[in-house]
């Protein structure tokens, strides 16, 4: 998948309450960021480079592996392949939208 692909992916994971109550950006590095903003209703999701409560750090192809089910967040997290800096709380509720 690319950037806008994972976006929309995420966009129809997520609805109008994610239940996230908090922002996260998946920062894909050169490829581009996505951030899901749970505080806001509904709930969106954009690529616009904000400040957040979270941030995870993922490459492109790990984003698409979680997506599809192929990566599990707590797996990646512990096998490094993602890094997460911010509200490590914010982290734990991953699964609610991936």
């Amino acid at each position: 998948m690319n950037l806008e692909e994972c976006t929309q992916a995420i966009r129809a994971k997520v609805g109008d309450d994610s239940g996230l109550a908090a922002t996260l950006k998946f920062d894909c590095g050169d490829d581009g960021v996505i951030i899901v903003d749970g505080k806001s209703t509904p709930n969106s999701v954009n690529n616009a480079n904000t400040d957040t409560d979270c941030t995870v750090g993922i490459t492109l192809n790990n984003l698409t592996a979680m997506l599809e089910g192929d990566l599990d967040p707590a797996t990646g997290f512990m096998a490094g392949k993602l890094k997460v800096s911010g509200d490590m709380s914010v982290a734990m509720r991953l699964q609610r939208v991936i």
